[in-house]
């Protein structure tokens, strides 16, 4: 991570603050101020408009300010010691034309940020009072050091040029062809062995893995600074420090490139910004050739996660240019513009206030209209990442610290990265409003500030409208559409086909004969059954003249029933071998290899009847998505993957317990569903809870002959404020917390 300061000087119609004048001279005229004697000076490269600019170094407090044509002669005449004198002479040698004011709003500059030499009495109790002012009170020094602290290392700078012709010839053109070369190799080999390179990924998955990737990521980010030091150092430029700094206690390292904005060269200071993840991405290169090279062992796993996960995290996170990283110094260089994020951010909140108040202020700097939408756009994009990473810092404290300490630092993280730059931001507002008035007096301008605030009252009515209002809620989801009526036709057992009047999609009417399969086996334990029944008759028959059969006749009526039932069961079971339809409907699905004398195994599946007149669809929602629709709501469905109409439904039951297991892994997040489920033993089992919802359609659907379609399903829902969903939601996550 580079660590880099900078100041850019505002145009002079940019700046409205007074100078606070040193005693003035015997002819009345007031003195400006002496300069601080070891100030530097650096040509800088031109401005967008063609000017010159020149860098202003402080090197007490190693911080540099690049100032425009203008600045800069004034600052060559700060010896005349006059405003007017300066002014004066600007304009008599330069084409510029400058005014008493512009002087001023300078030297203004210059006292602000402590360029000058104080020379005033109470010198010394105002830059007191200004440290005390910069340190805070002890809370406040607490917050900022718990959210952003560094801790300086080393002192590298002599090394670095001790080291420095050793590490020259890596910055050589013939180094960038070898490192080429090893690529193109190192890809190759990656190539023809994959199988072995993606099963060395998910052996990296276990705690020897993960400490061997902590190593590795602190090998690569001490190169990746050692990149930005060396570049940087090679251009001449002074490296003060290397180190950690923590970012809501998380470590990161950092390079103090400061000098680098004395280039003058744009090319010089985009190569220092870059250098970190050109090395990470070089280290990639040669460590990929090393993973195919190496033996199995320890070596090759660091090499492996070299080439793959560390330059990934660095991309990921450095390149981002929301946050002070390299990222945000290569595009600030890029596009020439120190200290882009103020600059930006300035112009954001310009164009807001100007929504807001039409105040008519000019811009605070002058650019194109396609550059000044694009900072814009990139200020709010900035602010919109930052709200989404400081979010998640704080969401991660909860949850990793004790609930009350993680609570109280949420909150904090909240009002300080959210609450209090807007509130800063409103602090401002009245001021503003009062200039556009004209007036100091809020009593007298009461007309302008109803007319100013007007807009701002009604953006924010509608808002808390939009708050309070209920709006309709749709409920989307993946849902399986098929038919009501199904019925898989299995053979029961081992057994032959003897019949198969109907082909594929042909009607059937409820009733009528499916199929016919016969097993030998059972039809001679049915002529068994009849054979012993029949016997067990003739003998309950000959009672009356046998004196022995007289005797034994509750055993043999006995057994009769027992034949009889016996013969019962295997009737109804030889019923399953002539299956007949239950309903209307179609068959579908006919093994095309079924021909009669075919023998079909114990629970082959034979054909399907499908009922093509009645559909439903069937989904599962979660607990909060379920709350919000009821019985008769009405929905729609679009299959998968098929361009055909949409089907409307209409909610026809939801189940009151959740859903332990999924019947199929279709609607599962894995297998392009909506619902996360986790594998157990062959089971499907969500993540949450979720509940059945039966949903019947209004039609068939046309050109359907498939009895399962898998799509989208949307159902309208109860009206409902998004105000009391947040509401609810907060009063949840408290009664939770607080162990109720």
């Amino acid at each position: 991570m580079l660590n880099r300061s900078s100041t850019l000087m505002p145009t002079s119609g940019s700046m409205a603050a007074q100078l606070r004048h040193e005693p003035p001279q015997p002819g009345g005229a007031p003195r400006l101020p002496l300069l601080r004697e070891e100030l530097a000076l650096h040509p800088g490269p031109d401005l967008a408009d063609g000017q010159p600019s020149w860098t202003l170094q402080d090197p007490v407090r190693h911080q540099f300010f690049r100032i425009d044509w203008l600045s800069f002669e004034i600052l060559s005449r700060w010896a005349l010691d006059d405003l007017q004198r300066i002014a004066d002479d600007v304009q008599a040698c330069t084409t510029l034309r400058p005014q008493a004011a512009d002087v001023q709003a300078f030297a203004q500059f210059l006292i602000d940020n402590q360029l000058v030499q104080p020379r005033a009495a109470d010198s010394a109790q105002q830059l007191a009072a200004r440290l005390q002012r910069a340190r805070g009170n002890a809370w406040t020094w607490l917050l900022h050091h718990y959210l952003f602290f560094r801790i300086p290392l080393a002192r590298p700078d002599r090394w670095l040029d001790r080291a420095l012709p050793w590490v020259a010839p890596l910055y050589s053109r013939g180094f960038a062809r070898l490192s080429l070369l090893a690529l193109l190799i190192g890809l190759v080999e990656v190539y023809r062995d994959w199988g072995r390179f993606s099963a060395t990924l998910v052996d990296t998955f276990s705690w020897g893995g993960l400490l061997g990737y902590g190593l590795a990521l602190s090998g690569a980010k001490l190169m990746h600074e050692l990149g930005h030091a060396f570049t940087a150092k090679r251009y001449g430029c002074r490296v003060p420090t290397m180190g950690l700094a923590f970012l809501v206690l998380w470590p990161m390292a950092y390079t103090d490139t400061n000098e680098v904005w004395k280039l003058r060269n744009a090319r010089q200071r985009l190569a220092v910004a870059g250098a970190g993840i050109a090395t990470e991405l070089l280290i990639a290169v040669w460590a990929t050739l090393a993973w195919s090279l190496l033996p199995d062992g320890g070596l090759r796993s660091a090499a492996f996660m070299l080439a793959t996960t560390t330059w990934l995290t660095t991309v990921a996170i450095n390149s981002s240019p929301f946050m002070r990283f390299d990222g945000y110094f290569f595009l600030s260089d890029a596009l020439d513009m120190p200290n882009l994020h103020g600059r930006a951010f300035a112009l954001a909140r310009w164009q807001l206030r100007e929504h807001l108040f039409k105040l008519g202020l000019p811009p605070p700097e002058t650019f194109s209209r396609q550059r000044r939408r694009g900072l814009i756009l990139f200020a709010y994009a900035t602010w919109l990442y930052r709200l989404v990473v400081f979010l998640g810092i704080a969401v991660l404290v909860y949850g990793f610290f004790i609930k009350a300490v993680g609570v109280l630092l949420f909150v904090l993280e909240l009002l300080w990265f959210v609450a209090l730059p807007l509130w800063r931001e409103i602090k401002l507002w009245p001021a503003l409003l009062r200039q556009r008035a004209g007036t100091a007096d809020k009593a007298s301008s009461w007309a302008a500030w109803a007319s100013a605030w007007r807009r701002p009252l009604l953006l924010l009515g509608l808002l808390l409208l939009a708050l309070i209002l209920p709006w309709p809620q749709r409920q989307t989801s993946s849902g399986l559409l098929k038919p009501i009526q199904v019925m898989a036709l299995y053979a029961p057992a081992g057994a032959r086909l003897q019949n198969l009047p109907w082909t594929e999609g042909a009607p059937v009417t409820a009733g009528q004969l499916l199929l016919e399969v016969d097993s030998p086996e059972l039809q001679l334990r049915q002529l068994k059954a009849k054979a012993r029944l029949e016997r067990l008759r003739w003998q309950a028959s000959l009672a009356g003249v046998d004196q022995e059969q007289r005797r034994n006749l509750g055993v043999l009526q006995q057994e009769e029933d027992t034949a009889r039932a016996e013969l019962a069961n295997l009737q109804a079971e030889l019923a399953q071998y002539r299956p007949q339809a239950p309903f209307n409907g179609v068959l579908r699905d006919i093994n095309p290899e079924l021909q009669t004398g075919t023998w079909v195994a114990r629970r082959e599946r034979l054909a399907l009847l499908v009922n093509p007149q009645a559909w439903q669809v069937e989904t599962w929602l979660d607990e909060e998505a379920v709350r919000r629709i009821e019985v008769g709501n009405q929905g729609r469905f679009r299959a998968d993957g098929l361009e055909g109409p949409t089907i409307a439904l209409k909610v026809l039951a939801i189940d009151r317990d959740a859903t332990r297991q999924l019947p199929g892994a279709e609607l599962s997040l894995a297998q392009g569903g909506s619902i996360a489920t986790r594998d157990q033993q062959g089971q499907h089992i969500p993540e949450h809870a979720v509940y059945r919802v039966v949903l019947q359609a209004s039609a068939p659907p046309p050109g359907m002959a498939a009895h399962s379609w898998r799509g989208q399903v949307l159902i309208e829902g109860e009206w409902e404020a998004p105000g009391l969903r947040y509401a609810r939601a907060a009063l949840v996550l408290l009664w939770r917390e607080l162990g109720f």
